[in-house]
């Protein structure tokens, strides 16, 4: 049993985790900005407010926990940029500190040609800011000093979406996981599996990957 703090427990990502972690046992606090907001999330988790952008929230936070689950959205690019900033200068200050485990997008893995999906000509621009803001995220993590253990999760670029629980997925690193038609697909609830595994049976420790079927 681990005790886990997801930041962004009340979003699409978030909450499918929170839900996976509690269903396996694990003592799951929700740091999110408006815990009145929360009232779906399952019984036993404790809610609280939390902000990933505030030392002081992360320092607090920090003292009961072995897992910080990173599951923000919806704001400007910095919001990834400064999330990341935040657990890095922080933590490494922070006694034991908990692992982070942040779920990001999936416009950083590689295209065939070995450059990001962000790079690419037709990507939307709709998506642009935050695509941007979770390539910094990643950039930081993957410069960070000794002291800081992180993972940093890709859903596929494309196909993602809400769906079914299936318990099965195949993971790979910067490069998304194809079916045998080119396809990259997986839903929140198979990606949370794959989190929580992850938090169970560590594989990708300060290393990035990703998961489809």
């Amino acid at each position: 049993m681990s005790n886990i703090v997801v930041f962004g427990a009340g979003g699409t990502a978030g909450s499918r985790i929170t839900a996976e972690a509690v269903d396996r046992g694990h003592r799951v606090t929700a740091a999110v900005r408006r815990p009145e907001a929360t009232s779906y999330l399952p019984a036993g988790v404790r809610t609280v407010t939390g902000d990933v952008t505030s030392p002081r929230s992360v320092r607090d936070l920090a003292a009961d926990a072995d897992v910080f689950v990173v599951a923000i959205g919806g704001g400007e690019r910095e919001l990834w940029r400064d999330a990341a900033r935040t657990l890095v200068d922080t933590l490494r200050e922070v006694p034991d500190p908990p692992r982070v485990i942040h779920v990001g997008g999936g416009a950083t893995l590689l295209t065939p040609k070995g450059t990001p999906y962000l790079d690419e000509p037709d990507f939307p621009e709709e998506y642009r800011d935050s695509a941007e803001g979770q390539a910094e995220a990643l950039a930081l993590y993957r410069s960070s000093p000794d002291g800081v253990t992180w993972t940093y999760v890709s859903p596929p670029p494309l196909e993602f979406h809400p769906g079914e629980r299936t318990g099965h997925y195949r993971t790979g690193t910067d490069h998304p996981v194809t079916d045998a038609q080119g396809r990259s697909v997986l839903t929140y609830e198979d990606l949370a599996v794959a989190i929580v595994d992850e938090i169970e049976n560590p594989q990708f420790r300060n290393a990035r990957f990703t998961a489809a079927y």
